[in-house]
């Protein structure tokens, strides 16, 4: 392990005064190497923690670029970094704040094909992503190449975090075998997220790559650790090793491994999409079809176009006070829940249903645009 130079020693100054970190600890910390996939919300927080540490070498996997929406809560971003790729922002912003690191950054979506080209430079991977396709092909590359999944989701107020694949210990597929259905699974873009929450679960994950880097304390791997924070209650479940897992008990060759390669909703190709402007000249026509909004009851208090009010959930169950045979125009926020509500509604025999591209917030806009 490298020494550390003399500004390194006054940075770091607090860790080398604990027992459990001091100079032999700061030293592998300067000597690991960590991975983070996926820059937002989770990632953001973990990223800022690990570069404070002296985390020696980070990458940064994220082919996204910076959205307004993104700043509720990404905290590495401001108001100018809008359209910039976040991996290139990130590096920026950790090297502002501890130049004494390596920060490789890959502005390119993991694939089946480069993931363990990518992971096998690293020495622990974080999983910061939002998506179940990413999970998967995390978890089954970190299993195979034997490197810890530090794991955390969010969604509105509650959150996850654990450590998948170390030795003798389950991994993601031993809990969840196979994706769930993509019908009824929001996002956080659709569903939504407490600001605050990503920073709590990203330093949960900081914190827990440390720990083993340091080989300090108790990892949280064979346990889950939950919170809900409106009421501020922890939750702690011990996992085990599932007997059937096609990983952990079958040991199946990562290449023979089937995994989702999108997230789970429906693509745009398998509906039928209607545009803000032909929906906006549709209504001017005054057609005979039904608009369907699957949001949420408050969000539709807070604004609505005056459609009919299913939330998503409850379709299946409500589908009978609709008209099969009657065009029908549906739309939520963003597009996703209402694409999932056309995809679900067309097999289960409407024929003339549309996705209303962009939900609430593009027709709005469009009409404001006129």
């Amino acid at each position: 392990m490298s020494a550390l130079s003399q500004a390194e020693l006054s940075r770091y100054a607090r860790h080398l005064t604990l027992p459990e970190v001091g100079m032999e600890g700061q030293q592998r910390l300067k000597a690991a190497k960590v991975l983070c996939v996926g820059a937002g919300g989770l990632g953001c927080p973990a990223l800022l923690y690990l570069a404070a540490a002296g985390v020696g070498t980070i990458g940064i996997v994220d082919p996204d670029r910076v959205d307004i929406s993104n700043l509720q809560r990404q905290v590495l971003f401001t108001t100018s970094d809008v359209d910039k790729l976040k991996s290139e922002v990130a590096r920026e912003r950790i090297l502002a704040l501890n130049p004494h690191l390596q920060v490789n950054v890959y502005s390119t979506k993991l694939t089946n094909e480069n993931v363990l080209t990518i992971f096998n430079d690293y020495d622990i991977i974080i999983d910061a992503t939002d998506n179940y396709a990413a999970r998967y092909l995390i978890n089954d590359a970190c299993y195979h190449l034997q490197k810890p999944d530090v794991f955390a989701c969010i969604l509105r107020f509650t959150g996850q975090c654990t450590v998948f694949a170390m030795p003798g210990q389950p991994c993601y597929r031993c809990l969840f075998p196979e994706p769930p259905s993509g019908e009824f699974v929001p996002n956080c873009a659709e569903a939504g997220v407490l600001g605050v929450l990503p920073g709590l679960l990203g330093s949960l994950q900081a914190l827990e790559t440390i720990k083993i880097i340091l080989s300090a304390g108790k990892s949280l791997a064979g346990k889950l650790v939950t919170i809900d924070t409106l009421s501020l209650r922890w939750q702690e479940i011990s996992l085990a090793i599932n007997p059937e897992c096609i990983l952990c008990a079958k040991k199946t060759p990562f290449t023979a491994i089937s995994r989702p390669q999108e997230t789970c909703m429906a693509t745009k190709k398998e509906i039928a999409e209607m545009t803000p402007a032909e929906f906006i000249n549709l209504r001017s026509q005054q057609s005979s079809f039904l608009l369907l909004d699957v949001r949420e009851p408050e969000e539709y208090e807070q604004s609505n176009l005056g459609g009919y009010l299913i939330p998503l959930r409850e379709l299946p169950k409500r589908a009978h006070e609709l008209n099969s045979q009657q065009m029908i125009v549906v739309h939520c926020k963003m597009g996703g829940r209402s694409m999932q509500a056309v995809e679900w509604l067309q097999k289960n025999g409407f024929q003339q249903v549309y996705n209303l591209t962009g939900g609430i917030i593009a027709c709005l806009q469009a009409m404001q645009g006129k």
